[in-house]
């Protein structure tokens, strides 16, 4: 139905659009908290520990860093990153990591541990047919 000056129609029109633009690119994207840990004792991998889970509330910030990878249509963040391990694993490290070393001689014996840590930090993912967009937030 037009109002008398006929604007009704496309002001409905055109914030249905800008409704639809919005919840497109946006609403989309999923919230997932991420965590990571490696473990390094006498030169030999110990433990590897990728913790992944959606956030229940929603997570601020502007998107930092972009990493793409490839879905295969999956929607599963944990097989995708496994599949593309080397590759996130490059990703997270640009983002910074805890490094803590600890080194002992005993008796002419070195023992060495090193742990690398990614904090949980707040990732964007965006899944579509075929690439999976990962973007940290700042």
């Amino acid at each position: 139905m037009r109002s008398r000056d006929g604007t009704y129609f496309i002001s409905c029109t055109v914030l249905s659009i800008i409704f639809f633009l919005l919840s497109t690119t946006f609403l989309q994207a999923s919230d997932y908290l991420i965590s990571y840990r490696y473990v390094v004792k006498d030169s030999i991998l110990y433990n590897e520990t990728l913790a992944i889970s959606k956030s229940m509330l929603g997570c601020f910030g502007q998107p930092n860093q972009l990493l793409i990878l490839e879905s295969d249509g999956s929607s599963n963040l944990k097989k995708i990153i496994s599949k593309n391990s080397i590759e996130f694993i490059d990703f997270i490290q640009t983002l910074g990591m805890q490094v803590e070393n600890r080194e002992i001689t005993i008796n002419a014996r070195n023992k060495s541990t090193t742990i690398l840590t990614l904090k949980t930090t707040c990732f964007k993912v965006d899944f579509n047919d075929k690439i999976a967009r990962i973007s940290s937030l700042k």
